[in-house]
């Protein structure tokens, strides 16, 4: 008797249906094997496959990957495309450690934050709609966190010295407020007050005149706060412990702390999308990458990626920050405006 002849390959479904070159996606289907180590393709990229079976493959995203169209292949068969949001780099040699921020403009501004007490030849970089990469600001040890007011001023952070700085849209920079301990995480609510995150335990509040006010006091951060309002005007913190069970927390707008969602490893940067849902870069059971919550607690693997600090929406683009580089893509998601733009 001849050989069997293998069947097609049919792809059920690929989960998360994002991910950045390092993140890992899981693929179920039928006769994705056939008689041979089955092949993935994105693109015309060669996938790394860690587990191969003929209803089961995880795929490491490669790096090159510019177009996200998936393909299985069993011996001589081919399965019909999936298509997956895969997250082209912008630019590398950087070092972020939080979120990144963007203008109404849509440029992307990012840090080089450096090691503790590092000097570095520029401190943030502009990334202009088209992609091309601008060093904006130098001369400011540590730039932590980011964001901007309405008026178009950045305000960055320095776990460094304890000042948060405010700088014009021409790159001139003066000192908004100090002593903030090591303020890491900023972010602005809808009436401008900006709350900064130190993270040896404590939450300022400063108002638009500059007054400063201890808003709340939670656990102290191996790491860093990451802030964000949500879209009831209470502020999210999230800062990464010895636990690899951390929660993130959710203040009031009358300062009161409550734990919003307990069970992610290390969760740093976050934002919200339209409907209310919390992007957290987290890992979730073990799996690294961008962790979505739902108003009903339920968590979800949104994007896999190794390294993910920070994330920012403008629109349905997603800005992602790692460790060393930031990646843009598009997604099926719109994300919530900051709330001190509406």
């Amino acid at each position: 008797m001849g050989a069997v002849k293998a069947l097609k390959p049919s792809i059920a479904a690929v989960y998360p249906a994002a991910a950045i070159p390092g993140g890992e996606l899981q693929i179920r289907g039928t006769d994705l094997a056939g008689e041979h180590r089955p092949r993935v393709l994105l693109g015309d990229v060669t996938a790394p496959i860690l587990v191969g079976s003929d209803t089961f493959i995880i795929a490491r995203v490669p790096e090159g990957v510019s177009f996200g169209q998936l393909v299985v292949e069993n011996d001589a068969q081919r399965s019909s495309p999936w298509v997956c949001e895969i997250g082209v780099e912008l630019a590398d040699s950087l070092h972020p450690v939080a979120n990144p921020a963007i203008d109404p403009f849509g440029n992307v501004f990012t840090t080089f934050s450096g090691s503790r007490g590092q000097r570095t030849p520029v401190s943030v970089y502009q990334i202009d709609p088209s992609g091309t990469v601008h060093p904006f600001l130098s001369d400011l040890m540590n730039a932590t966190g980011l964001c901007f007011d309405r008026e178009g001023m950045l305000y960055v952070s320095s776990r460094y010295d304890g000042i948060v700085y405010q700088v014009t849209p021409r790159g001139e920079m003066s000192v908004y407020v100090e002593g903030m301990g090591v303020a890491t995480g900023i972010a602005f609510d809808k009436d401008e007050n900006l709350y900064v995150g130190d993270r040896s335990g404590t939450i300022f509040k400063i108002s638009r005149s500059r007054q400063i006010y201890v808003f709340a006091t939670i656990e102290a951060s191996i790491a860093a706060y990451h802030l964000a309002i949500g879209p009831q005007g209470d502020l999210f913190v999230a800062g990464p412990t010895t636990s690899s069970f951390d929660a993130i927390h959710r203040i009031s707008v009358s300062g009161e702390v409550s734990v919003f969602y307990r069970g992610l490893g290390r969760p740093q940067g976050m934002a919200f999308d339209e409907e209310g849902r919390l992007y957290v870069a987290a890992s979730l059971g073990g799996r690294r990458g961008v962790v979505r919550i739902g108003s009903n607690q339920k968590a979800e693997l949104f994007l896999s990626g190794p390294n993910i600090v920070g994330l920012a929406f403008h629109g349905s683009l997603l800005y992602l920050t790692t460790t060393g580089a930031i990646y843009r893509l598009s997604t099926s998601v719109r994300g919530l405006p900051p709330v001190n733009f509406v």
